[in-house]
């Protein structure tokens, strides 16, 4: 029978990266630029691995070629097959992030043959004055987009949000954005690693050499209407289900607990991801328990249709499922 499943964190150094990672998270870093923990993936090449019961050691595409439906929901297995639709996560902007867009379905299919990138941010903490940048701040045009960045002053059109520790963005393909420096965030994205950079501050790599935009193919991407209320607005209260992003590629609920909480999944056709914020609980799962601490990210598989949420202290969760 299958089980909650634990997966290795797969660490990755950028250039932007920093330490928060490893002193929020416990991430095992050997540097101080790890700017990315993927908690749970199915992309090729960087595919999770199960740490806990008898599958550890298996990745996730292995998985889901044994147990099919069983793990993802049957629907879920029709539409995407071996490929997991979800990854899942951890950032430390040490330093601005480039100020990016990514492409949707049928651009990255086309351009790629891979799905787009629509995602998600919580901000897990934020520095005094950190700031995110979310879509223009007016609408705009090709012609005037084109000319502020040939003069780099393309920043001047854009919409800069200062933000604090549990704030939530939704970030559709097509919508430019950036994370500032002093940011760390969990991101829930489609499983897709396209990213068109638009401008990077003249930033250079260990070479002398500054990292390649991609102009060109961002122009046919790039939303360039306005970005009205880019922050999602939400009350989480304590031991609730509170929603915070539903979209045709995942639901986004945020839990607050600190005493057991049970949760019915029956008429739910999917898996569902657990990314624990703050805290540590264990889930009581027909008898099988799982410990969960901070940082982990946890997948539920589709054949579970109940569980029990046992909390040490106050948790904040993030719980993911595809709608279907």
């Amino acid at each position: 029978m299958l089980y909650p499943l634990k997966f290795s964190p797969i660490l990755k150094d950028k250039i932007w990266g920093g330490t928060k990672l490893k002193s929020l998270f416990n991430k095992a870093a050997e540097t101080d630029k790890l700017g990315e923990s993927w908690e749970l993936s199915g992309y090729e090449g960087d595919e999770s691995v199960v740490t806990n019961g008898f599958l550890a050691g298996n990745n996730l595409t292995e998985l889901i070629e044994i147990y099919m439906g069983e793990l993802l929901g049957d629907k879920i297995f029709d539409e995407y097959g071996l490929s997991f639709p979800l990854l899942f996560k951890l950032i430390d902007a040490n330093e601005n992030l480039s100020i990016q867009v990514h492409p949707g379905d049928e651009v990255a299919a086309v351009r790629h043959d891979s799905y787009g990138k629509t995602e998600m941010w919580y901000v897990v903490d934020a520095e005094a004055g950190a700031e995110l940048i979310v879509g223009f701040s007016k609408d705009c045009d090709k012609d005037e987009y084109l000319i502020a960045l040939e003069n780099d002053k393309v920043e001047d059109l854009l919409q800069k949000v200062k933000i604090q520790k549990g704030d939530v963005f939704f970030i559709p393909a097509g919508l430019v954005h950036a994370i500032g420096k002093g940011v760390v965030v969990a991101e829930i994205q489609q499983s897709s690693d396209i990213t068109y950079r638009i401008y990077d501050y003249k930033r250079t790599d260990d070479n002398g050499n500054e990292r390649e935009l991609h102009t060109e193919q961002a122009l046919d991407v790039i939303n360039f209407n306005a970005s009205v209320q880019p922050k999602t607005v939400y009350n989480a209260s304590v031991n609730e289900v509170t929603p915070l992003v539903s979209c045709e590629y995942f639901t986004t609920n945020i839990i607050r607990f600190n005493e057991p909480l049970a949760r019915n999944y029956v008429a739910m056709d999917s898996f569902v991801s657990y990314m624990c914020i703050e805290g540590d609980f264990v889930i009581d799962c027909d008898g099988e328990k799982v410990v969960v601490n901070k940082g982990d990210t946890i997948l539920i598989p589709a054949s579970i249709d109940e569980l029990n949420l046992i909390p040490h202290s106050e948790v904040t969760l993030l719980e993911v499922y595809v709608n279907s």
